[in-house]
């Protein structure tokens, strides 16, 4: 097979590069190692910075999420039993859109049915070859038999275990990383948000934050240990340890109910560098990892789109390769702004199990500062609702 550009996985990047590029003109092949159910099935993150959201118009996929939406002006953040507001739209004049990636990928799958882009799945054996040529293919079987597609570029958009970013040699890759000492345990349940706004909580017992996909299906966290067996974290459990972590007049209010989903994520901070080697580009969580603290995924993972996808589009409409000669700069310097946001906030909210007397006092400080200094909020708000690309 021959195509112009090769997109390794099947998620919402690789499918949002796919669409953009299409009505560009420019050809893809998507591979993707699950089944589109095993993609459709992954719950994440719902929280859509302007940029993403602006995207998702530009390839024509927005009716839905435009339909469907919560637009949030703005977040609570509580401590012990205090909450306050940090207004988006009175601080910076913006919101963010509260629209699940479950969501976001349907849509754009959908689109791709529609102008038969051409994806296959369950994909086995994937190797990217001579990448630092001018002649890149890649390498895969399917149902028993290898293939390989010819390209001029391959768009690593394959997540944290893909073969993309084990593709760049370790004589040019550098990696970075954090490791928090804690996880969340996450639940989803068909009951309706506690609170209009989502609310991140600070206390004694850790971290907890309240969120919502839509009137009837709420999604709550909890910090727990990484190591925890999901199986002893019953429902009522969950819902007790969440009530002892926010404000009483909002544990008064929650709605419990069994839960649809349960699962434990660990924290961490990634990035490598640089995020391209020759005709291989990285985008999303093959190139960098944040915590979900931030709500910064999916959205890190639109701007190194959107900086891909510019790229490719001057390359190919008017024969200038310096868009895509920058990629790797551009991207890591929105990315590590972005790393900075989610590191900072995970800091400030969370239980760490080596604070001093003096670290608490310093986080208590940190948050109180945030709740009256309309400055800091101006920096918290333009961050959360996402830096210009």
């Amino acid at each position: 097979m021959r195509t112009q550009v090769v997109i390794v996985g099947g998620g919402p990047s690789g499918l949002l590069l796919g669409q953009l590029l299409h009505r560009k003109g420019i050809e893809t092949i998507i591979l993707e190692r699950k089944t589109r159910e095993y993609v459709l099935g992954r719950i994440r993150a719902g929280i859509l910075e302007t940029g993403l959201v602006n995207m998702m118009r530009e390839a024509g996929v927005a009716e839905r999420m435009d339909k469907e939406c919560f637009v949030h002006d703005g977040t609570c953040i509580s401590y012990e039993n205090e909450m306050f507001d940090i207004n988006f739209q009175k601080l910076i004049g913006q919101n963010v859109v509260v629209y699940g990636q479950t969501e976001v990928t349907r849509d754009l799958y959908d689109a791709r049915d529609a102008v038969g882009g051409q994806t296959i799945f369950e994909v086995e054996g994937v190797e990217i070859r001579d990448a630092d040529t001018e002649a890149p293919y890649v390498t895969f079987t399917v149902d028993g038999s290898a293939r390989r597609i010819d390209c001029d570029f391959v768009a690593g958009c394959d997540g944290f275990h893909g073969v993309s970013r084990k593709t760049i040699p370790d004589t040019v890759r550098k990696d970075y990383e954090k490791v928090f000492p804690f996880g969340w345990l996450g639940v989803l349940s068909e009951t309706p948000p506690v609170h209009e706004e989502l609310i991140y909580a600070n206390s004694a017992r850790g971290f907890a934050l309240c969120s919502m996909r839509n009137e009837n299906l709420s999604r709550y966290y909890v910090q727990c240990n990484v190591n925890d067996d999901i199986f002893e974290w019953t429902d009522e459990k969950f819902w007790d340890e969440l009530k002892r972590r926010v404000p009483e007049a909002i544990a008064e209010k929650l709605v419990t109910g069994p839960s649809i989903e349960k699962s434990i994520a660990p924290l961490r901070s990634f990035v490598c560098e640089p995020m391209r080697w020759g005709r291989l580009f990285l985008c999303g969580d093959a190139a960098h990892i944040v915590p979900p603290t931030g709500a910064k995924g999916l959205n890190t993972a639109a701007s190194d789109v959107h900086y891909l996808y510019e790229g490719l589009v001057h390359y190919y409409q008017d024969k200038d390769s310096h868009g895509i000669d920058t990629y790797s700069e551009k991207a890591l310097a929105r990315i590590w702004k972005a790393e900075r946001f989610s590191w900072a906030t995970t800091n400030m909210l969370h239980r760490f199990p080596d604070q001093s007397d003096f670290d608490l006092k310093m986080q208590r400080a940190e948050i109180e500062s945030l709740h009256h200094n309309e400055t800091a909020q101006k920096w918290f708000a333009q961050n959360y609702v996402g830096l210009p690309y």
